[in-house]
């Protein structure tokens, strides 16, 4: 079970031990939202410290997927998940599993940066305080605006908002935000798609430093992107129903040198060489 509890979290560790390559797995994994089947049939395992790129058309069901392994689509009332997903072997949808708990081990950060009305330190203390964070907030603080590649750039005016600093600064206040939980795994559903060049080298940069530590799940639209930051790569596609709606499927999924230099599938190749999507 993911819990605090000091029992149980020696259980999680112990699980990390046992399973020391695979961080996230899915099995036969089917997405609905309410009758229709949005995404089905998906297996691959996420190996530890590694950064996995999803790529795919638009309506193919790569953030589905990626909404799956901290639980967002539980916050969709029509969202239902069939298949197994596993985080070092527990299973994240057993009935015993808190989603809460799940998203502090699995942290997000969303495609338009969003950080809180508050300072930039309450930004990144807020969550850590009210999830019972017993040490110096100060030395949080600082340590994850630091590993969020920020610190020098906002040490000085931690007491302003962080609404007031750019586009590309509100993203790494929200990669910062993430770290201070502790987090696992890091999931970024396009996060730089809202960001201008200069901002997204520098968060590509990060995400290079990052997988030292963390594992990252990274959805693109941008194949330039997924070829430079990730380890491995997962192509989805979709085709269309009788209903008219979209089934997004996974095609191929291998080292990202392979997936854009020498696929397995025709698929694939057609999509990564501009022919489609």
């Amino acid at each position: 079970m993911i819990s605090d509890s000091s029992h149980q979290s020696q259980s999680f560790k112990d699980s990390q031990a046992m399973s020391p390559d695979a961080a996230l797995k899915t099995e036969d994994l089917h997405v609905f939202y309410g009758d229709n089947l949005a995404v089905r049939e998906v297996s691959l395992k996420i190996p530890k410290n590694r950064v996995v790129a999803f790529i795919g058309p638009s309506g193919c069901g790569k953030s589905t997927v990626l909404r799956c392994f901290n639980r967002m689509n539980d916050l969709i009332p029509t969202a239902r998940v069939e298949g197994k997903i596993t985080f070092y072997d527990v299973d994240l949808y057993a009935k015993s599993v808190d989603p809460v708990s799940v998203r502090r081990r699995i942290g997000m950060v969303f495609q338009k940066p969003n950080p809180f009305p508050k300072s930039i330190f309450e930004n990144i203390a807020f969550g850590a305080r009210i999830n019972g964070y017993q040490g110096d907030l100060d030395e949080l603080v600082e340590k994850s605006l630091r590993k969020a590649a920020i610190w020098d750039e906002v040490k000085d005016k931690l007491k302003e908002s962080g609404m007031a600093l750019s586009g590309g600064q509100q993203q790494r206040l929200c990669i910062a935000r993430a770290i201070a939980l502790s987090p696992d795994v890091i999931l970024m559903d396009e996060p730089c798609s809202a960001l201008d060049p200069i901002s997204t080298m520098r968060v590509e940069e990060l995400i290079h430093e990052l997988k030292e530590q963390y594992t990252i799940v990274i959805v693109t639209h941008n194949m330039h992107q997924a070829s430079r930051v990730s380890d491995l790569t997962a192509f989805y596609n979709a085709e269309a129903t009788e209903k008219g709606n979209k089934v997004g499927y996974l095609v191929e999924y291998d080292e990202t040198t392979k997936i854009f230099h020498n696929p397995a599938r025709q698929e694939t190749q057609d999509y990564v060489s501009g022919r489609f999507g």
